[in-house]
């Protein structure tokens, strides 16, 4: 195992602890989920591989983001827009606009789901390791 590997998979440990230990990380309610899920909107070519920071970056997705932005940021049909669009690519909404959104809620302004609320329980270092895994992902798609 290589070096960086390793600490990839320290850092994803810790991560996951973290999650845990705070009790963020607890699986939503069956039944709110049940109530906010729907079709995804968009197909995502998953890369084979993810970079270090991606890998921990879907992790953390997966735990404060995936319950209303669907798998792998494919968006769920009457929930939440998919963050693999054109749309998102970074020349329109750069880096900082993820973390602003996830600190503060978003007003709806492209997409017709209502606002987004601030979403508790996530840094900034979560934040930056979502961005990682939603630029690749983006990028095995297309959106540059």
């Amino acid at each position: 195992m290589g070096r960086y590997t390793l600490i990839a998979v320290a850092l994803a440990a810790l991560l996951g602890l973290g999650f845990w230990w705070s009790g963020q990380g607890d699986v939503p309610d069956v039944a709110v989920a049940t109530q906010r899920s729907g079709p995804a909107m968009v197909d995502v070519a998953v890369p084979e591989t993810l970079s270090a920071n991606a890998e921990i970056g879907k992790m953390a997705f997966e735990v404060k983001c995936a319950a209303c932005h669907g798998a792998n940021a494919a968006g769920q049909d009457g929930v939440a827009p998919p963050l693999v669009h054109k749309i998102y690519e970074p020349s329109h909404h750069g880096d900082a606009a993820f973390l602003l959104a996830a600190k503060n809620g978003v007003r709806a302004h492209h997409w017709r789901f209502g606002n987004m609320p601030p979403v508790e329980g996530v840094t900034d270092g979560d934040v930056k390791m979502i961005v990682a895994y939603v630029r690749e992902l983006q990028r095995a798609n297309g959106i540059n």
